[in-house]
């Protein structure tokens, strides 16, 4: 039944247009009993897709991960704590895809820009809504291998960015994860994916020295 239902867009127009856009929408769809849905007007978080990249070292045997400050990270969490200046976050590598390239041409060069290293051929692991309640945002997340060889910038980030590499060896990637303590959903889905391929990548080698 998905895909094949009646979708009529009655109106489509642009609020707010700045580096993120808000557009308005106005539509009906075809119920789960067979009838048409009233007139809903819905506001959609317009950014484009972006793609993110779990790394893997190859000899250090462990994940290659990206640092930086997100205001919004601040934001959600002075939910709870009114007085933090934690925002901060761990995640996979990740960033916007141009309109002139495909995911994986925006996977290779925005693992360089990010992190310093060279990939080829990522492997995409899936691609999913970042939150479809609010935004048409795709991220298409793939894994790669990298080597200390193959790293022929220092990262950071371009422009303003200030990126910070951080290294975490397979195994307390996974025990961070069976603890609940990822709270990046690109990289929490990324490693319940290395954790079901684990056997199946040589790769993967033994835990780096904590």
């Amino acid at each position: 039944m998905q895909g094949r239902r009646s979708v009529a867009i009655r109106s489509e127009r642009r609020l707010f247009n700045d580096v993120f856009n808000i557009d308005e929408v106005v539509v009906a769809h075809q119920r789960n009993d067979g009838t048409m849905s009233a007139d809903e007007r819905r506001l959609v978080f317009e950014r484009g897709d972006a793609v993110a990249v779990l790394l893997l070292n190859v000899d250090t045997h462990a994940v290659v991960l990206v640092e930086q400050f997100r205001v919004p990270s601040l934001i959600g969490r002075r939910r709870d704590d009114p007085g933090t200046n934690n925002g901060w976050i761990t995640e996979v590598m990740a960033g916007m895809i141009d309109a002139d390239e495909t995911a994986e041409q925006a996977a290779i060069r925005e693992t360089l820009e990010e992190t310093g290293y060279k990939i080829e051929n990522p492997v995409l692991i899936c691609n999913f809504f970042s939150s479809p309640g609010g935004t048409s945002e795709r991220i298409f997340l793939y894994f790669a291998t990298v080597s200390d060889a193959a790293r022929p910038g220092r990262g950071g980030g371009s422009g303003d960015e200030d990126i910070a590499i951080v290294q975490i060896g397979v195994a307390q990637l996974f025990e961070r994860l069976a603890k609940g303590l990822i709270d990046d959903p690109k990289l929490a889905i990324a490693a319940y994916w290395l954790q079901s391929q684990r056997h199946s990548l040589g790769s993967l080698g033994p835990p780096a020295a904590q």
